[in-house]
């Protein structure tokens, strides 16, 4: 628990650092993107085009985008912790959904049961759906889960055959031992009998 204690500790340090550096250069930026006085607006033209200046534009810019990618960086540092505080790895459970071919059916949705209590509930949007067809693996679900034995039940729908509704549904027993749990739900082709298979399996 000490060492949990000492990462996460750790952790916060990091976002602390860069949050603080991030201010900054933000704050830097403003200064220097001040509009001009009055005085300063009425001075020759020919000063704006002082060589001078197009090199104070391009650090301004660089500078731009060197808080662009620290902003960046933040966010996904803090985006991990926030997992690791709310699913600690000895808890956390995670379900992925994949699809292979897809000649047979065309998801349209989703629906997870955990030990009888639906957990989640996900409509795919046809560009999703898509981006699944190309080899994309969905995230359809992350909670917490404690030790011992589980039922996942994965309900799908869609269109299948012959452009019809289709609903059809999934069991796995789980033992969740030490350690976060990994599920895929994969929809395949059935090739001999022209149906989709809808599998579910754990990740080693």
């Amino acid at each position: 628990m000490n060492a949990i204690h000492s990462i996460f500790a750790d952790r916060m340090n990091r976002v602390r650092t860069m949050f603080r550096h991030a201010f900054l250069s933000l704050l830097t930026f403003f200064v220097l993107a001040t509009p001009l006085t009055a005085q300063e607006a009425t001075a020759p033209a020919v000063a704006a085009a002082d060589p001078a200046a197009g090199g104070d534009f391009k650090s301004l810019d660089q500078e731009v985008q060197s808080l662009k990618k620290e902003v960046l960086d933040l966010n996904r540092e803090l985006f991990v912790l926030e997992e690791e505080l709310l699913f600690p790895a000895n808890t956390q459970v995670a379900v992925f959904v994949s699809m292979d071919v897809g000649e047979y059916f065309a998801v349209d949705s989703v629906t997870l049961k955990l030990d009888n209590k639906e957990v989640a509930n996900y409509l795919y949007t046809e560009r999703e759906a898509q981006a699944l067809l190309k080899g994309g693996v969905h995230r359809v679900f992350v909670g917490n889960l404690k030790s011992g034995d589980h039922e996942l039940i994965a309900l799908f729908t869609g269109q299948g055959p012959h452009v019809r509704d289709y609903r059809r549904g999934a069991t796995i027993k789980l033992n969740k031992g030490v350690g976060a749990k990994y599920v895929e739900l994969k929809i395949s082709d059935r090739a001999s009998k022209a149906q989709p298979e809808f599998v579910i399996k754990e990740w080693e």
